[in-house]
């Protein structure tokens, strides 16, 4: 991301606006033109496209506490839909050139760690929530609040291992990497492909697909992840008619019967706002949301502001226009991803693309909510995407995530260990709980033996106690005989 535009970059004396469109969106008070915020639409939409393919495969992939898995073509329309609505609402009410959709990252927890333990109803019972709560910490003022509380490095270092997370799953759906049976009786987990040897024609697709989505991304190419996405979904169509393959997994690439499509919305409206205080411990349940919150909390912040900056929109305060506005639209966002079953929906730093094409106001958000909407009748299109097509833009994804850790302090043990643990627990136990668990329990104990203890807020030292009872859970529920 470029450096931040000063205020003095804009026009001083913009033009008179043209019409009352031109005045609702201030487009030529912010020294934009229609055709920019046009073009920056359409840059946005084709950036941030991915997730049309990425969400489905992520949470369809998944399956619940009961072996249920939800259907692809249903997640394609729910992701669309509420990419397309919220889109065009945060366009309208915050005026700002930042698109939502369902969030990398927080799917990933609702399909490998939430579902396990409960059904999808009950799972996106709890996005729901945590969309509702973001809303009451943005009126009460909180969420303000409970940013100072964290240190910034741990922030960064759950980004990092979110993206390692991603990567690993990306690596493990294309059949890059593989568990090795218990009955191997062996101490290596994974090992190299299913017999220790990459072979087949999908590890293949995905191979190259992860060299040219890395060959895009270092030419800082323009949907550089979407390219990538679509050459290797045709290269695998292509393979799949003059090759022999037992199997692709859960998507076949083959050219479908039709192109377009009625819209299947079957996945809205079925969630359970309570329902996951009935399957799992009240404790695990309460951890969970507050992972939620707290990815979902930090990537929109970090992208709203940095989003901002890019367009020139900070005052000389650094402050951005509008912010309690922004802010409660993207709870409502995540509210309306689990309502819809679509995963909580945030702030796509993509729309960094938009405004790099002159986009400065939330018009723009009208053209690339529109795009998602047309986006509902094309879901034939969208579901011939094997997983070896779209893995490479989780490993890429992984990357991007990953660069934030240039800005933890290494030489600072205080901060450097407990966002080591962070960064390494998270993949290595296929948690991302466990990882913010381990990092803000190493930090109370450290920041204590070095006797700043006083320099914890209380709000970390409160999730601190709570994650302490959940690494506890089984010997305290045995002293207390509930099992």
């Amino acid at each position: 991301m470029s450096e931040p535009q000063k205020v003095a970059d804009r026009p001083s004396a913009p033009p008179p606006a043209a019409n009352s469109i031109d005045r609702f969106f201030k487009i030529s008070a912010r020294g934009s033109t229609f055709g920019r915020e046009i073009r920056g639409g359409f840059a946005t939409f084709f950036t941030m496209a991915y997730i049309l393919v990425l969400n489905p495969i992520i949470l369809g992939s998944a399956k619940d506490k009961f072996g249920h898995q939800l259907d692809t073509v249903q997640l394609t329309t729910a992701t669309a839909l509420v990419a397309a609505v919220m889109t065009v609402i945060m366009g309208v009410g915050g005026n700002l050139p930042l698109a939502l959709a369902a969030g990398l990252g927080l799917n990933a927890v609702v399909a490998f760690q939430i579902a396990p333990l409960m059904s999808w109803d009950d799972a996106m019972g709890l996005i729901v929530l945590e969309g509702l709560l973001i809303c009451v910490l943005v009126v009460t003022g909180l969420r303000e609040a409970v940013m100072q509380a964290i240190p910034q490095p741990l922030k960064q270092a759950i980004s990092v291992g979110i993206g390692l997370f991603i990567a690993f799953i990306g690596f493990v759906d294309a059949g890059f990497a593989s568990r090795i049976p218990d009955a191997a009786n062996t101490t290596v987990p994974v090992q190299l492909g299913g017999t220790g040897t990459l072979s087949g024609w999908p590890v293949l697709v995905f191979c190259l697909g992860v060299l040219l989505t890395i060959g895009l991304l270092a030419r800082k190419a323009k949907g550089a992840i979407l390219i990538s996405i679509v050459t290797m979904t045709i290269v695998a169509i292509v393979i799949n008619s003059v090759a022999d393959i037992k199997s692709w997994g859960l998507t076949t690439p083959k050219v479908p019967d039709d192109v377009v499509a009625s819209p299947d919305f079957g996945l809205l409206g079925h969630f359970s706002l309570f329902g996951a205080f009935g399957q799992t411990s009240a404790i695990t349940v309460v951890l969970l949301i507050f992972t939620l919150i707290l990815s979902d909390f930090f990537d929109t912040m970090g992208t709203v502001v940095g989003i901002s900056a890019e367009a020139g929109l900070l005052d000389e305060g650094g402050r951005v226009p509008g912010l309690g506005r922004v802010l409660l639209i993207d709870g409502v966002a995540a509210v309306a991803g689990g309502a819809a079953s679509a995963s909580s929906s945030t702030s796509y730093i993509e729309s960094a693309a938009g405004v790099g094409e002159g986009s400065r106001t939330g018009f723009s958000n009208l053209v690339t909510g529109g795009l998602f909407a047309l986006a509902l009748f094309l879901t034939p299109l969208l579901t011939i995407v094997p997983l070896q097509a779209a893995a490479p833009a989780l490993v890429a994804v992984g990357f991007l995530m990953m660069t934030q850790v240039k800005h933890i302090d290494w030489d600072r043990y205080e901060i450097a260990i407990p966002a080591f643990l962070t960064v390494a627990v998270m993949p290595f136990t296929y948690s991302i709980t466990n990882g913010i668990g381990a990092g803000f329990l190493a930090y109370v104990v450290i920041m204590t033996v070095l006797g700043r203890a006083r320099e914890i807020h209380w709000l970390l030292w409160g999730a601190s106690a709570m994650f302490l009872v959940y690494f506890a859970i089984d010997p305290i529920e045995q002293v207390l005989g509930v099992k």
